[in-house]
């Protein structure tokens, strides 16, 4: 009954499929949103290539982040990015992170079930504020002040939990972001490459820059001796 409810149906023996392969977070702070990704992008065992850009463009004031199916992540929030737009000409004003990230709840909720990978997180700024929501395949739509998806998410969430508060400095919130993600790729096989961050601002994101973790991994073992 094990194997059947957890190995595709087979009850001979296959062995369980794990899903892996990327590390992403974004957290709130007091001067914006911080979104950062590793880069490694895996196809199966194979490490396909180290520089993936896992931060999805949506508009100036909007940003997505992929982990699961890259081809899944990337066709749904550029569907996003369409209707985002669509908006836009018809009422005259951006729409708000919370109305973006419902739309694509809302797409991913009518395709449940059918083999969809995508585990996402939606921000932005608008009219309240920074935003910032996750969603994933089966339509779940969470609102939160941090966030982080893959298979490297909980080595990520040590370091951001440990470290997050409001009140944080753009550098501090700049170092956290870069940290959480070399350690999470330092313990997760199938997470590496770069730190690729930005920041969300009240008038649009910018691109802080990447990284490579072999250096800032490096930096921190120099730190404590």
């Amino acid at each position: 009954e094990f194997l059947q409810t957890h190995c595709e149906g087979s009850a001979d023996g296959h062995r369980i499929e794990l899903a892996h392969g990327t590390t992403t977070l974004a957290f709130t702070f007091q001067h914006g949103v911080i979104v950062a990704t590793d880069s490694r992008a895996s196809a199966g065992n194979y490490i396909a290539t180290l520089l993936c850009n896992k931060v999805i463009e949506i508009n100036p004031y909007l940003l997505g982040t992929m982990s699961g199916c890259a081809a899944d992540c990337q066709y749904w929030e550029r569907l996003l990015a369409k209707q985002c737009r669509l908006y836009y000409l018809r009422n005259k004003e951006r729409i708000s992170v919370s109305a973006a990230s419902k739309l694509l709840a809302n797409m991913l909720c009518e395709y449940r079930g059918m083999g969809l990978s995508v585990g996402s997180m939606v921000c932005g700024w608008d009219k309240k504020g920074p935003g910032l929501y996750y969603i994933d395949d089966n339509g779940v739509r969470l609102s939160g002040p941090l966030f982080s998806t893959g298979s490297g998410n909980t080595y990520a969430y040590g370091v951001l939990d440990s470290g997050h508060r409001p009140d944080l400095t753009v550098e501090e919130a700049y170092d956290l972001g870069r940290k959480a993600i070399s350690y999470a790729t330092h313990r997760d096989a199938y997470s590496g490459g770069v730190v690729n961050m930005y920041h969300m601002k009240e008038d649009g994101w910018i691109r802080v820059g990447r990284t490579d973790v072999s250096e800032l991994l490096s930096q921190y073992d120099e730190a404590k001796k």
